[in-house]
């Protein structure tokens, strides 16, 4: 719930192997109807028709090999065009939905922003946005993962959350007081406190793969010339601390962070764990949490 008390709810969508079924015919007559014709529009179809494929098993005593069968279903993966055909396929997606409401694509990341003053409304949009999307899915022939699609309800310690169910026919969304969406960990106070929490535990877990963890940098350090550790700083730390900070970066829970950033910056230079670092931020020309 925000200022205007209105209630505020986000319903993440869960694609069934998004990527592979990207029905062709669906898709060409979206580019022509797009505007997409001619000679652009052949080549894409060239690019997307009369593909094969075959399945071969290996096993110890025999080797078995299918028929080939035409691929009609699904963009090739690995290249840049994958994505964008895959764009223009759900291109249409919010224009199932009210204007009341807001969608968010990322590729097959896809979120729902719902907001209504009146509790009961609220739930009632869900549904029916939840419907409105489901014929969708069912139109374009993609499926959606029921168990990995979930809702959560924002909303603040002093406004209680409302409990109520999101339902389409016989299938119930699960409902998350947190959740990960395009590498961010969102709760349902915006707290940032298990984001802050995941971001620390990834932090360790990364240093630790790539041997570099605090110990290993205290070897290193004698070793290496500070342009060297800088590298090894902006590579394996401060490339992940940045993601996302725009949102974070001012929570008390960044705190957490900052003390981190402080005990490799006082490795860096050798100094003891209690001794001030706010020179050595300056002297490497590395911003603290609090500037970036």
């Amino acid at each position: 719930m925000n200022k205007k008390k209105n209630n505020v709810g986000g319903i993440f969508l869960d694609w069934q192997k998004a990527f592979d079924c990207v029905n062709h015919d669906i898709l060409l007559n979206k580019l022509s109807f797009y505007g997409i014709t001619v000679g652009f529009f052949q080549l894409i179809k060239n690019y997307l028709q009369h593909r094969y494929q075959r399945v071969v098993l290996n096993n110890i005593f025999s080797t078995y090999t299918s028929d080939c069968g035409e691929v009609t279903h699904g963009v090739p993966q690995g290249l840049i065009l994958g994505p964008l055909l895959f764009l223009l396929y759900i291109n249409d997606l919010p224009h199932s939905i009210n204007k009341n409401n807001k969608i968010v694509l990322f590729a097959d990341d896809t979120s729902l922003i719902i907001s209504n003053p009146h509790p009961m409304k609220f739930r009632d949009d869900a549904n029916k946005i939840l419907q409105h999307i489901q014929e969708w899915f069912n139109a374009n022939l993609i499926s959606l993962n029921w168990k990995k699609t979930h809702f959560m309800h924002f909303t603040t310690k002093i406004y209680p959350n409302n409990m109520f169910d999101i339902i389409y026919k016989d299938k119930k969304l699960t409902t998350v007081d947190s959740i990960k969406f395009l590498g961010l960990t969102l709760d349902n106070l915006l707290s940032w406190k298990k984001h802050i929490e995941a971001f620390a535990k990834k932090h360790i877990e990364a240093f630790a793969k790539k041997h570099i963890d605090a110990f290993a940098m205290r070897i290193v350090q004698p070793l290496l010339s500070l342009d060297s550790l800088k590298l090894i700083y902006y590579s394996y730390f401060h490339s992940i601390l940045t993601y996302g900070i725009i949102f974070w970066g001012n929570t008390p829970h960044s705190n957490v962070i900052f003390r981190m950033q402080k005990r490799i910056v006082r490795i860096m230079v050798g100094v003891r764990n209690r001794d001030s670092c706010r020179e050595y931020f300056k002297r490497l020309k590395i911003l603290p949490l609090q500037s970036q």
